[in-house]
Protein backbone atom coordinates (compact mmCIF):
# COMPACT_ATOMS: atom_id res chain seq x y z
CA UNK A 1 0.00 0.00 0.00
CA UNK A 2 1.20 3.76 -1.01
CA UNK A 3 1.33 6.56 1.56
CA UNK A 4 -1.50 8.83 0.82
CA UNK A 5 -2.86 12.17 3.01
CA UNK A 6 -4.93 12.07 5.27
CA UNK A 7 -3.10 9.35 7.25
CA UNK A 8 -3.88 10.63 10.51
CA UNK A 9 -3.68 7.58 12.85
CA UNK A 10 -0.30 7.47 11.82
CA UNK A 11 0.74 11.40 12.67
CA UNK A 12 -1.23 11.13 16.26
CA UNK A 13 0.87 7.61 17.15
CA UNK A 14 4.49 8.78 15.62
CA UNK A 15 4.09 12.40 17.40
CA UNK A 16 2.26 10.91 20.83
CA UNK A 17 -0.38 13.53 19.87
CA UNK A 18 -4.35 12.78 20.56
CA UNK A 19 -6.33 12.45 17.51
CA UNK A 20 -8.71 14.67 18.13
CA UNK A 21 -5.73 17.61 18.40
CA UNK A 22 -4.46 17.96 15.03
CA UNK A 23 -4.85 20.14 12.42
CA UNK A 24 -4.88 18.00 9.08
CA UNK A 25 -3.71 19.91 5.65
CA UNK A 26 -2.51 16.94 4.32
CA UNK A 27 -5.19 16.44 1.35
CA UNK A 28 -6.59 18.32 -1.03
CA UNK A 29 -9.99 17.69 -0.18
CA UNK A 30 -12.31 20.81 0.29
CA UNK A 31 -12.58 21.22 4.15
CA UNK A 32 -16.21 22.89 3.77
CA UNK A 33 -17.43 19.28 2.52
CA UNK A 34 -21.52 19.45 0.79
CA UNK A 35 -23.90 18.88 3.15
CA UNK A 36 -25.42 15.17 2.74
CA UNK A 37 -28.76 15.11 2.10
CA UNK A 38 -31.53 12.84 4.13
CA UNK A 39 -31.70 9.69 2.31
CA UNK A 40 -34.73 7.32 0.91
CA UNK A 41 -35.74 5.03 3.09
CA UNK A 42 -34.56 2.32 1.23
CA UNK A 43 -31.16 3.36 0.51
CA UNK A 44 -29.57 0.72 2.26
CA UNK A 45 -32.23 -2.12 0.98
CA UNK A 46 -31.19 -2.34 -2.18
CA UNK A 47 -29.06 -4.03 -4.55
CA UNK A 48 -27.54 -0.85 -6.06
CA UNK A 49 -28.09 -0.73 -9.55
CA UNK A 50 -27.11 2.47 -11.23
CA UNK A 51 -29.18 5.65 -11.48
CA UNK A 52 -29.83 6.93 -14.95
CA UNK A 53 -29.98 10.56 -13.87
CA UNK A 54 -26.36 10.51 -11.54
CA UNK A 55 -24.63 9.98 -15.08
CA UNK A 56 -26.81 12.59 -16.74
CA UNK A 57 -25.95 14.86 -14.20
CA UNK A 58 -22.40 14.20 -14.01
CA UNK A 59 -22.66 14.78 -17.75
CA UNK A 60 -23.83 17.91 -17.02
CA UNK A 61 -21.44 18.94 -14.61
CA UNK A 62 -18.50 18.15 -15.85
CA UNK A 63 -19.53 18.64 -19.91
CA UNK A 64 -18.92 14.86 -20.36
CA UNK A 65 -20.34 13.12 -23.72
CA UNK A 66 -20.88 10.13 -21.80
CA UNK A 67 -19.53 8.91 -18.26
CA UNK A 68 -19.79 5.68 -16.33
CA UNK A 69 -19.81 5.95 -12.23
CA UNK A 70 -17.31 4.03 -9.99
CA UNK A 71 -16.39 3.25 -6.70
CA UNK A 72 -14.06 6.60 -6.69
CA UNK A 73 -11.79 7.48 -9.37
CA UNK A 74 -9.03 5.07 -8.25
CA UNK A 75 -11.22 2.24 -8.59
CA UNK A 76 -11.14 3.22 -12.55
CA UNK A 77 -7.11 3.63 -12.01
CA UNK A 78 -6.61 0.03 -10.66
CA UNK A 79 -9.10 -1.47 -13.49
CA UNK A 80 -7.15 0.29 -16.75
CA UNK A 81 -3.84 -1.01 -16.49
CA UNK A 82 -5.47 -4.71 -16.25
CA UNK A 83 -8.09 -3.86 -19.17
CA UNK A 84 -5.53 -2.70 -21.41
CA UNK A 85 -3.50 -6.22 -20.49
CA UNK A 86 -5.95 -7.87 -21.95
CA UNK A 87 -6.75 -5.99 -24.64
CA UNK A 88 -3.07 -5.45 -26.30
CA UNK A 89 -0.80 -7.43 -23.74
CA UNK A 90 1.90 -4.98 -22.39
CA UNK A 91 1.97 -1.45 -23.30
CA UNK A 92 5.09 0.96 -23.22
CA UNK A 93 3.55 3.28 -20.53
CA UNK A 94 4.52 6.72 -19.64
CA UNK A 95 3.18 8.27 -16.34
CA UNK A 96 4.19 12.30 -15.92
CA UNK A 97 6.53 12.39 -12.66
CA UNK A 98 6.03 14.17 -10.33
CA UNK A 99 2.30 12.90 -9.85
CA UNK A 100 -0.14 10.77 -8.02
CA UNK A 101 1.59 7.51 -7.07
CA UNK A 102 -0.98 5.18 -7.38
CA UNK A 103 -0.83 5.74 -11.11
CA UNK A 104 2.61 4.61 -11.70
CA UNK A 105 2.70 1.86 -9.00
CA UNK A 106 -0.79 0.33 -10.39
CA UNK A 107 0.36 0.19 -14.30
CA UNK A 108 3.76 -1.85 -13.13
CA UNK A 109 1.97 -4.11 -10.94
CA UNK A 110 0.30 -5.13 -13.95
CA UNK A 111 3.46 -5.74 -15.86
CA UNK A 112 3.87 -2.99 -18.11
CA UNK A 113 6.83 -1.00 -19.31
CA UNK A 114 6.70 1.89 -16.82
CA UNK A 115 8.81 5.01 -17.52
CA UNK A 116 8.37 8.29 -15.42
CA UNK A 117 8.95 11.05 -17.32
CA UNK A 118 8.92 14.97 -16.45
CA UNK A 119 5.77 17.15 -17.93
CA UNK A 120 8.41 19.29 -20.21
CA UNK A 121 9.81 15.93 -22.08
CA UNK A 122 5.70 14.28 -22.63
CA UNK A 123 5.48 15.65 -26.15
CA UNK A 124 8.60 14.30 -27.79
CA UNK A 125 7.67 11.01 -26.55
CA UNK A 126 4.28 11.53 -27.54
CA UNK A 127 5.54 12.48 -31.18
CA UNK A 128 8.31 10.06 -31.24
CA UNK A 129 5.71 7.06 -30.91
CA UNK A 130 7.78 5.78 -28.13
CA UNK A 131 4.73 5.37 -25.81
CA UNK A 132 1.26 3.34 -26.17
CA UNK A 133 -0.53 5.08 -22.70
CA UNK A 134 0.40 8.41 -21.59
CA UNK A 135 -0.83 8.96 -17.91
CA UNK A 136 -0.82 12.39 -16.34
CA UNK A 137 -2.77 14.90 -13.75
CA UNK A 138 -4.14 17.99 -15.20
CA UNK A 139 -3.82 20.13 -12.53
CA UNK A 140 -1.12 17.98 -11.25
CA UNK A 141 -1.26 16.60 -7.74
CA UNK A 142 1.01 17.44 -5.88
CA UNK A 143 2.53 20.58 -7.93
CA UNK A 144 -0.16 22.23 -9.12
CA UNK A 145 1.30 22.20 -12.87
CA UNK A 146 -1.06 22.37 -15.86
CA UNK A 147 -1.07 21.82 -19.72
CA UNK A 148 -3.11 23.43 -21.91
CA UNK A 149 -6.83 21.54 -22.51
CA UNK A 150 -5.22 22.08 -26.58
CA UNK A 151 -2.07 20.04 -26.01
CA UNK A 152 -3.54 17.36 -24.62
CA UNK A 153 -5.96 16.86 -27.59
CA UNK A 154 -3.29 17.01 -29.92
CA UNK A 155 -1.40 14.03 -28.18
CA UNK A 156 -5.00 12.34 -27.80
CA UNK A 157 -5.61 12.32 -31.64
CA UNK A 158 -1.65 10.95 -32.30
CA UNK A 159 -2.12 8.22 -29.65
CA UNK A 160 -5.38 7.11 -30.65
CA UNK A 161 -4.01 7.02 -34.09
CA UNK A 162 -1.72 3.90 -33.47
CA UNK A 163 -4.54 2.69 -30.76
CA UNK A 164 -3.16 4.37 -27.80
CA UNK A 165 -4.47 6.13 -24.74
CA UNK A 166 -4.06 9.35 -23.14
CA UNK A 167 -5.45 9.28 -19.70
CA UNK A 168 -6.01 12.67 -18.02
CA UNK A 169 -6.76 12.76 -13.99
CA UNK A 170 -9.17 15.38 -13.51
CA UNK A 171 -9.40 15.23 -9.95
CA UNK A 172 -8.46 18.98 -8.92
CA UNK A 173 -10.65 20.26 -12.91
CA UNK A 174 -13.64 21.40 -10.77
CA UNK A 175 -11.91 24.90 -9.78
CA UNK A 176 -10.32 25.16 -13.21
CA UNK A 177 -13.05 23.98 -15.97
CA UNK A 178 -11.01 25.15 -18.92
CA UNK A 179 -8.51 23.05 -18.68
CA UNK A 180 -10.34 20.12 -18.77
CA UNK A 181 -10.82 18.16 -22.03
CA UNK A 182 -14.41 16.35 -20.41
CA UNK A 183 -16.43 17.66 -23.17
CA UNK A 184 -13.69 15.49 -26.06
CA UNK A 185 -14.12 12.10 -23.76
CA UNK A 186 -16.28 10.13 -26.46
CA UNK A 187 -13.30 10.69 -28.65
CA UNK A 188 -11.48 6.99 -29.41
CA UNK A 189 -8.13 6.59 -26.98
CA UNK A 190 -9.27 9.72 -24.33
CA UNK A 191 -9.91 8.37 -20.75
CA UNK A 192 -10.85 11.12 -18.20
CA UNK A 193 -11.08 10.81 -15.03
CA UNK A 194 -13.19 12.88 -12.38
CA UNK A 195 -13.52 12.73 -8.40
CA UNK A 196 -16.25 13.74 -6.70
CA UNK A 197 -14.56 13.38 -3.16
CA UNK A 198 -12.07 16.28 -3.84
CA UNK A 199 -13.95 19.61 -4.67
CA UNK A 200 -17.53 18.17 -2.73
CA UNK A 201 -15.36 17.52 0.25
CA UNK A 202 -16.91 14.02 -0.02
CA UNK A 203 -14.23 11.42 -0.13
CA UNK A 204 -15.48 9.10 2.12
CA UNK A 205 -18.13 8.47 -0.66
CA UNK A 206 -16.19 6.64 -2.94
CA UNK A 207 -17.53 7.92 -6.39
CA UNK A 208 -15.95 9.17 -9.05
CA UNK A 209 -16.48 9.01 -13.48
CA UNK A 210 -14.79 7.79 -16.16
CA UNK A 211 -15.30 9.91 -19.72
CA UNK A 212 -14.58 8.21 -22.37
CA UNK A 213 -16.62 6.11 -25.69
CA UNK A 214 -19.10 4.30 -24.81
CA UNK A 215 -17.19 0.94 -25.78
CA UNK A 216 -14.68 1.37 -23.59
CA UNK A 217 -16.78 1.99 -20.79
CA UNK A 218 -19.01 -0.86 -21.47
CA UNK A 219 -15.47 -2.71 -21.08
CA UNK A 220 -14.79 -1.12 -18.07
CA UNK A 221 -18.26 -1.53 -16.25
CA UNK A 222 -17.81 -5.31 -16.91
CA UNK A 223 -14.60 -5.43 -15.61
CA UNK A 224 -15.59 -3.59 -12.48
CA UNK A 225 -18.79 -5.55 -12.03
CA UNK A 226 -22.38 -5.28 -10.66
CA UNK A 227 -23.75 -3.22 -7.82
CA UNK A 228 -19.45 -1.35 -7.70
CA UNK A 229 -21.04 2.09 -6.15
CA UNK A 230 -23.06 2.01 -3.43
CA UNK A 231 -27.04 3.41 -3.52
CA UNK A 232 -26.36 5.96 -0.64
CA UNK A 233 -23.40 6.98 -2.40
CA UNK A 234 -25.12 7.79 -5.69
CA UNK A 235 -28.46 9.61 -4.14
CA UNK A 236 -25.54 12.22 -2.24
CA UNK A 237 -23.70 12.60 -5.52
CA UNK A 238 -26.85 13.37 -7.46
CA UNK A 239 -27.78 15.91 -5.24
CA UNK A 240 -24.08 17.43 -5.03
CA UNK A 241 -24.03 17.35 -8.72
CA UNK A 242 -27.06 19.09 -9.31
CA UNK A 243 -26.62 21.77 -6.45
CA UNK A 244 -25.91 24.93 -8.69
CA UNK A 245 -26.21 27.23 -6.18
CA UNK A 246 -23.82 25.12 -3.31
CA UNK A 247 -21.40 24.87 -6.27
CA UNK A 248 -20.89 28.35 -7.13
CA UNK A 249 -20.80 29.61 -3.47
CA UNK A 250 -18.35 27.03 -3.10
CA UNK A 251 -16.34 28.14 -6.16
CA UNK A 252 -15.90 31.28 -4.22
CA UNK A 253 -15.10 30.45 -0.80
CA UNK A 254 -12.40 27.69 -2.12
CA UNK A 255 -10.69 30.60 -4.40
CA UNK A 256 -10.56 32.95 -1.02
CA UNK A 257 -9.22 30.32 0.95
CA UNK A 258 -6.53 29.25 -1.50
CA UNK A 259 -5.30 33.40 -1.90
CA UNK A 260 -5.42 33.28 2.00
CA UNK A 261 -2.88 30.17 2.24
CA UNK A 262 -0.64 31.92 -0.91
CA UNK A 263 -0.66 34.88 1.23
CA UNK A 264 0.45 33.72 4.68
CA UNK A 265 3.09 31.20 2.90
CA UNK A 266 4.42 34.58 1.36
CA UNK A 267 4.47 36.21 4.34
CA UNK A 268 7.01 33.87 5.53
CA UNK A 269 9.05 33.96 2.31
CA UNK A 270 7.52 30.43 0.50
CA UNK A 271 6.33 31.23 -2.83
CA UNK A 272 3.70 28.58 -3.75
CA UNK A 273 1.57 27.15 -6.47
CA UNK A 274 -1.20 25.07 -6.78
CA UNK A 275 -5.15 24.73 -7.14
CA UNK A 276 -7.80 26.34 -5.20
CA UNK A 277 -7.66 23.10 -2.61
CA UNK A 278 -4.09 22.64 -1.93
CA UNK A 279 -0.88 24.69 -2.54
CA UNK A 280 2.36 23.00 -3.25
CA UNK A 281 5.89 24.85 -1.87
CA UNK A 282 8.84 23.11 -4.12
CA UNK A 283 12.49 22.49 -1.16
CA UNK A 284 13.90 25.40 -3.38
CA UNK A 285 10.83 27.63 -2.61
CA UNK A 286 11.52 26.22 1.59
CA UNK A 287 15.43 26.69 1.23
CA UNK A 288 16.01 22.96 1.22
CA UNK A 289 14.30 23.01 4.71
CA UNK A 290 11.60 20.74 3.52
CA UNK A 291 11.58 17.78 6.09
CA UNK A 292 12.81 20.52 9.03
CA UNK A 293 9.60 22.55 8.53
CA UNK A 294 7.67 19.14 8.16
CA UNK A 295 9.26 18.25 11.71
CA UNK A 296 8.53 21.68 13.62
CA UNK A 297 4.83 21.70 12.09
CA UNK A 298 4.08 17.97 13.04
CA UNK A 299 5.19 18.79 16.47
CA UNK A 300 3.12 21.59 17.04
CA UNK A 301 -0.45 19.13 15.61
CA UNK A 302 0.05 20.31 11.93
CA UNK A 303 -0.18 17.68 9.71
CA UNK A 304 0.72 18.87 5.84
CA UNK A 305 2.26 15.96 3.07
CA UNK A 306 5.82 15.79 2.58
CA UNK A 307 7.66 14.79 -0.90
CA UNK A 308 10.55 13.28 -0.70
CA UNK A 309 10.75 11.31 -3.79
CA UNK A 310 9.99 12.85 -7.38
CA UNK A 311 8.70 15.64 -5.96
CA UNK A 312 10.93 17.23 -2.72
CA UNK A 313 8.36 19.73 -0.91
CA UNK A 314 5.06 20.23 0.81
CA UNK A 315 1.90 20.29 -0.04
CA UNK A 316 -0.77 22.95 1.98
CA UNK A 317 -4.38 21.69 2.08
CA UNK A 318 -6.67 24.16 3.26
CA UNK A 319 -8.03 24.47 7.30
CA UNK A 320 -11.84 24.19 8.10
CA UNK A 321 -11.73 27.08 10.48
CA UNK A 322 -10.66 30.22 11.97
CA UNK A 323 -9.09 28.17 14.97
CA UNK A 324 -6.31 26.14 12.46
CA UNK A 325 -5.79 29.37 10.54
CA UNK A 326 -4.70 30.72 13.82
CA UNK A 327 -2.76 27.46 14.61
CA UNK A 328 -0.79 27.25 11.58
CA UNK A 329 -0.41 31.16 11.23
CA UNK A 330 1.65 30.81 14.78
CA UNK A 331 3.13 27.82 14.09
CA UNK A 332 4.56 29.69 10.94
CA UNK A 333 5.83 32.77 13.09
CA UNK A 334 7.53 30.59 15.27
CA UNK A 335 9.27 28.93 12.24
CA UNK A 336 10.61 32.53 11.10
CA UNK A 337 11.16 33.30 14.39
CA UNK A 338 13.71 30.29 15.09
CA UNK A 339 15.00 30.73 11.23
CA UNK A 340 16.19 34.35 12.27
CA UNK A 341 17.72 32.95 15.30
CA UNK A 342 20.29 30.98 13.94
CA UNK A 343 21.29 33.10 11.03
Amino acid sequence: MLEHGGNLREAAQGFARPLADWVDLSTGINPRFYPVPALTANAWHRLPQQMPQLCDAAQEFYGAPSMLAVAGSQAAIQALPRLRLQQTGVARVIVSAPSYAEHAYQWRSQGHQLTELIYPDLSAAVTAGAVDVLVLCNPNNPTGATIPAATLLSWATQLALRGGWLIVDEAFCDSAPDLSVAAASGQKGLIVLRSVGKFFGLAGLRLGFVGAEPVLLEQLENMLGPWSVSGPAQEIAYAALTDSAWQRDTRGYLQEQAERMRQLLLEHGFTSQGTDLFLWCSDASLQGQTEDLFLHLAQRGIWVRLFLQAARGLRFGLPANQAEWLRLSLALQAWSTKTRETT
